[in-house]
């Protein structure tokens, strides 16, 4: 109760209109399906792909920084960092059993192989969606992890796309499918605290000291 009171002390500092597209946008989130990327090294194609998910509703992605370590390039993010939660890994061993504690099954992203086709793709199942690097896509020690492969179908003669292009074009069909469908998605009240609570932190100034402030007047 005395965290919800916080959290409502922390909102009375936000406009009604901020507050009301926080309910709004929170409608539309979803963990049932999360982004993950391996080693990518363009900066701004990471930095696309957080944007990408905020845009399409995914709450988290996870990034596995093996080799290339970047800072998201947040002119190109558009402040989307602020709003999807960004879960950094060093090893991909790390991510992968991070999210299979979390239920997810893993889905390697691939032009190649016996890939399932993205209309095809059964959404029922949590999953993490994995992307990899631009040149030479995911690692092997990923693909032999993954329990499934997932690809764009495509008639040209370029067998690849951009991986942020790949990134939207997937979150767009899944995402849509899934707000279609009886699968619960919706974040849990949980969830929905912690990322109300995360949110109204890091849109207001000085948060720690009115913080502070409101546990010493209700000591």
């Amino acid at each position: 109760m005395r965290d919800q009171e916080l959290l409502t002390y922390l909102e009375s500092y936000l406009t009604p209109r901020r507050i009301a597209l926080f309910d709004k946008v929170l409608a539309e989130r979803t963990n049932h399906f999360t982004v993950a990327t391996e080693d990518v090294y363009q900066l701004h194609n990471t930095s696309a792909v957080i944007r990408s998910c905020d845009v399409f509703g995914v709450q988290n992605v996870h990034i596995t920084e093996e080799r290339n370590i970047r800072k998201i390039d947040r002119e190109i993010a558009m402040g989307a960092q602020k709003w999807v939660n960004v879960n950094r890994y060093h090893t991909v061993e790390d991510s992968v059993n991070s999210l299979k504690e979390k239920g997810y099954q893993i889905i390697a992203t691939t032009p190649h192989n016996d890939a399932c086709l993205l209309d095809d793709f059964d959404i029922s199942l949590p999953s993490a969606i994995f992307f990899g690097t631009e040149k030479q896509g995911l690692s092997d020690e990923l693909m032999q992890k993954a329990d499934g492969f997932l690809k764009i179908p495509m008639v040209g003669f370029t067998e690849s796309l951009n991986i942020s292009v790949s990134a939207a074009i997937i979150l767009q069909n899944l995402t849509s499918r899934l707000k279609r469908s009886e699968i619960d998605w919706c974040l849990t009240e949980k969830e929905i605290f912690d990322i109300r609570m995360n949110w109204a932190t890091s849109c207001i100034k000085s948060s720690d000291q009115i913080i502070e402030r409101y546990f010493k007047e209700n000591s």
